[in-house]
Order: C-alpha cells, then structure tokens, then sequence
C-alpha cells in the first residue's frame, strides 16, 4: 500500500469550494495558520495512513473542531498538538489562529479509549463523509450530511476499505453504518457514537471489536 496514492484516491476527486461543505484538502480555512494548509493537512493525512492497520473506524462526518483543521478524522488541533496521534512525529506548534487550541470532545474520547485498549498504533479513521458540513455562514457548525452528499464519500470509502483488505471495519454511528450497507460491507461492528451520552457505550464496543479480534 502507496500511504502517499491512497491519499490522493481519498481526496483527488471531492468537490471543493461548495457552499454548506468544507474540503480539508482542498478550501482554505480563514481559521488555519498558514503552515496548516490543504498541504500540509495531506502530508498528515499521508502519515496517518502509513501502516498496516487492524482496525479501521468510520465515523459520520468531518466537525468544524476536528478534521477540517487536521485532516485526520476523530482528531483535533489539542491531539495533533500534544503528540496523541501516532505517525506524526510527536508534539507539534499550533495549527490555527484561534486563542486557545480547538479541541472535539468525540475526538478526546475516541484517541483515549484506543490509547487505553493499546490500538492507537494500528488504526485508521475515516468519515462516511470526508468533508465537513456546516450551515452556509456559519463555518464553525456541523450539521447532518444528505444523502447527495454522503455520495461523495462512497468512492473514498471503497478505496479505503480495498487499502487494507485484512482490517477489521467499525461503523461509528448510523450514518456510518448506512453508508457502509451502500457499498455492501457488512462492518464487523455498528457501535455508538460517543457524543451526545454515548462515551461509555463507545468505550465498550471498542473493547468489544478489539476482544473479538484477539480471540481469532
């Protein structure tokens, strides 16, 4: 697998500069430093996805605190900062110009429960939707993908999912989950999001993926 290929098979075609919807890899954020730009956050995306991944997660959607600042799905600017994420060289400088790091709370509960089952180093996360979509005016919201949307995450996902063909593949929400059943994947596991409440559910259905992986 060609991490720096696979990156341009995931983001080469999403449509860009459309109005409701934010392509990390492509428009340019007015909250972005100008060393965090859609380069920058595709030479992330590349080392991301350098390794033989066991587990890959799939959540709904890019959040205006998480990827569309770095890039990486489930991942804030506070995570790529602090050295959470493996692969990319350990603790870096800010990436945006806000006053304090922006900081997803899914992200923290997602990297916290694959640091705690000891997996960080051998997962992939990607979006049913790799682009962020927000109310048109309003860059700092998320909002519900469409189905003309999420369409343009299907071609990604497939090529994502072919990438590594022995990875055990977790739907993170019902967005996720339907997007999959689209392409005719059966995900090893359909778990709960952790926002909104859902933080211990998600836990357990992670240590549940990650026990059933072992037992084979």
């Amino acid at each position: 697998m060609n991490a720096k290929r696979l990156v341009e098979a995931l983001v080469g075609n999403l449509p860009t500069a459309t109005p409701g919807l934010f392509n990390p890899w492509a428009d340019v954020c007015a909250d972005d430093l100008s060393t965090n730009g859609p380069d920058a956050k595709r030479a992330r995306l590349e080392q991301h996805l350098d390794c033989e991944a066991e587990f890959i997660l799939c959540g709904e959607a890019a959040g205006w605190q998480g990827m569309r600042h770095t890039g990486l799905a489930f991942t804030s600017e506070r995570h790529v900062m602090q050295g959470t994420v493996p692969r990319l060289g350990g603790a870096t400088a800010r990436l945006t110009t806000r006053d304090k790091p922006f900081t997803e709370p899914s992200a923290t509960l997602v990297w916290r429960s694959l640091h705690a089952l000891g997996i960080a180093d051998r997962v992939v996360m990607w979006n049913a939707l790799p682009m962020h979509p927000f109310m048109v005016g309003a860059p700092r919201t998320n909002r519900t993908p469409t189905d003309t949307e999420l369409a343009h995450g299907q071609r990604p996902l497939q090529a994502l999912l072919a990438a590594y063909p022995r990875a055990t593949v977790i739907a993170v929400g019902k967005k996720a989950a339907e997007q999959l059943t689209r392409l005719g994947v059966a995900p090893a596991a359909a778990i709960r999001h952790p926002a909104n409440g859902g933080a211990v559910a998600f836990a357990q259905g992670m240590e549940g993926c990650v026990t059933a992986r072992r037992a084979r």
